[in-house]
C-alpha cells in the first residue's frame, strides 16, 4: 500500500471518528482537514496570495463604492461581469476537481460534500445583499478597501465580525 492510499484510509477513519468535523461540514461547502503540520513560515504563501488578491481587487475597481452602487442601480455591467467571471471560474474549478479527482499539493484527497438547498440560504443571501448595498463592501474587498486608505470601512469590518458572532450564537435557532 503506497503513501497516498494510507493517507486516504487515515482521512476516512478521521472522518468516521471526528463528530466535530461532521458538524462543521454541515455548514461548509468544502472542509479539508489536513493531518500535515508545517512550520509557521509555511503560511507566508497565503499572505502573498492575499496581497496579490487585494491588488487585483483594487486594479479591477471591485472595491470602489461607486462601482458597487452602479451595480445595485443597474447602471453598469462592470461588477456583473466580474461576479459572473468568478462564478464561471468556480463552476469550472469544482467540475475539474471532481472529474480529474484532483488532490492537494501534498497528495491528500479534496472532498466536496454535497449540499441540499434550504430557505435559510435565501434569507442569508438577502441579508448579505442588503448589507452589501448599504455599505458598498462585501467580505473579500473589506481588507483591500482598508488597505487602500478607506479607513471608515473599519466600521463595516467590525460590524461583519459582530454579525458573524451573533450568527454563531443563534445558528441553532435559525432555518438551515
Amino acid at each position: 500500500m503506497n503513501t497516498q492510499e494510507q493517507n486516504i484510509i487515515r482521512h476516512q477513519r478521521y472522518l468516521e471518528e471526528n463528530t466535530d468535523f461532521e458538524t462543521r461540514s454541515l455548514d461548509a461547502v468544502c472542509v479539508n482537514e489536513s493531518e500535515l503540520s508545517h512550520p509557521w513560515w509555511y503560511n507566508l504563501k497565503y499572505l502573498a496570495a492575499g496581497i496579490w488578491f487585494g491588488i487585483l481587487l483594487v486594479k479591477a475597481e471591485v472595491i470602489s463604492w461607486f462601482r458597487i452602487q452602479e451595480m445595485f442601480r443597474l447602471q453598469s455591467f462592470h461588477m456583473y461581469g466580474v461576479i459572473g467571471t468568478a462564478v464561471l471560474t468556480g463552476i469550472l474549478s469544482v467540475w475539474l476537481i471532481k472529474k480529474l479527482k484532483l488532490k492537494t499539493i501534498h497528495g491528500e484527497p479534496i472532498l466536496l460534500p454535497s449540499k441540499k438547498f434550504s430557505k435559510g440560504q435565501v434569507y442569508g443571501g438577502l441579508l448579505f445583499g442588503f448589507g452589501w448595498a448599504l455599505t458598498g463592501a462585501c467580505p473579500g474587498p473589506l481588507f483591500a478597501q482598508i488597505g487602500s486608505g478607506s479607513t471608515v470601512v473599519i466600521v463595516t469590518l467590525l460590524s461583519a465580525i459582530a454579525g458573524t458572532w451573533v450568527y454563531g450564537l443563534t445558528r441553532n435557532k435559525l432555518p438551515h
